[in-house]
């Protein structure tokens, strides 16, 4: 069995903002394996069923806000007996540029509240995540909070829809082809410099 969850805000006051966009990736991957939503009370989060390449998955999404998220996702992996190395967790990453793709197969939060959670919540930082690059504005005025929560202007809202279909892809390569294939295929990849991406590809592969 293999869990994606996507990390974001729940309604509609949240929506279209930079920090959504793991509800953003996790629903192209539901979208495209047409699984279904529905609730699930018990864990205070929106789950849907499918299978892509043998593996049957569960994708969730923590309806508990972002600093919360583990007190969604630990126990429901905990009831079905699911183990950290069956997770993957898709966020945004305000260290990385605005549309960089980085995937890794373990490792601390960087200050993201919603995987310091559920690294708390879980006793470990040992499952894969796919982090999406939603950069930093260079304006001392707004702090990183009121910038991830902010609407996304237009143009930031394509260069992230970019880099959302293209991390779906990367987490259907991980659960299908493995973490190595997919770091080897997708890390540095970014949406506004596709030239640069083979190079990038090649020297931003490890672990």
């Amino acid at each position: 069995m293999k869990v994606i969850a996507g990390l974001g805000n729940p309604g509609e006051a949240y929506a279209n903002t930079a920090h959504n966009v793991g509800f953003d990736v996790v629903g192209l991957v539901a979208r495209r394996l047409d699984a279904a939503w529905s609730n699930s009370p018990r864990f205070s989060a929106r789950t849907a069923r499918a299978a892509y390449a043998g593996q049957p998955l569960v994708l969730v999404c923590p309806q508990t806000y972002m600093n919360l998220s583990g007190t969604s996702v630990a126990p429901l992996m905990r009831y079905f007996g699911w183990t950290p190395e069956d997770l993957t967790v898709v966020s945004d990453d305000a260290d990385l540029p605005l549309g960089r793709l980085r995937v890794r197969g373990s490792g601390g939060s960087g200050g993201h509240r919603g995987l310091a959670s559920i690294i708390e919540a879980l006793g470990t930082d040992g499952f894969s995540r796919v982090r999406v690059g939603v950069g930093r504005e260079d304006d001392p005025r707004r702090d990183l909070a009121s910038q991830v929560l902010a609407k996304l202007d237009e143009a930031r809202r394509a260069t992230l829809g970019k880099a959302a279909e293209t991390a779906a892809d990367a987490v259907m390569c991980l659960i299908g082809q493995g973490l190595n294939e997919t770091m080897n295929r997708f890390n540095g990849w970014g949406a506004e410099t596709p030239k640069d991406v083979d190079t990038a590809m090649r020297t931003e592969n490890s672990p």
